[in-house]
């Protein structure tokens, strides 16, 4: 949500629809000060893979809601704002959500599989998909970045 918040904010200050890339960077490091340059161009970069903007020609567009988020007064993001969202995280929320456990339980079970029925050699990505697969949990949407996180041996 932070990610969205703080990609709404240029395009609701200068009410905009769209804007130039440098504008959009600008607003973000020069004009707010809530970053530097590259970090702007990184928040940019990871909205841009989130879907939460369309960069063609150096115009930034949202693909969202704009005028549907609420900007906090004297909301500045935080460092989390650069974090990549890491997939296994969420599949264990979801399963912890459906099964009614909390996430560390869940957390545990994934250990237990790894250490017990794979020796150690699973990573908790593939783990965690395992274990929705055995509860039922919808996982199919975060295959591609669970895919990554294996792959990359995030």
């Amino acid at each position: 949500m932070t990610l969205e918040i703080t990609v709404a904010a240029p395009f609701k200050q200068m009410h905009r629809a769209e804007m130039e890339q440098n504008q959009f960077v600008f607003f973000l490091a020069l004009d707010r000060k809530w970053m530097n340059v590259d970090q702007a161009n990184a928040v940019l970069h990871l909205a841009e893979t989130k879907a939460l903007v369309k960069v063609e020609e150096g115009v930034v567009s949202p693909l969202f809601e704009v005028s549907a988020v609420t900007i906090p007064l004297g909301f500045k993001p935080g460092p989390e704002v650069l974090d990549a969202p890491d997939p296994c995280h969420d599949l264990i929320e979801r399963i912890a959500g459906v099964q009614g456990l909390e996430p560390n339980e869940v957390a545990a079970e994934m250990n237990q599989v790894i250490d017990e029925e794979f020796g150690g050699t699973l990573r908790a990505g593939a783990a965690a998909v395992l274990l929705a697969r055995r509860y039922g949990v919808e996982w199919h949407d975060l295959l591609p970045e669970i895919r990554e996180s294996v792959v990359g041996g995030r």
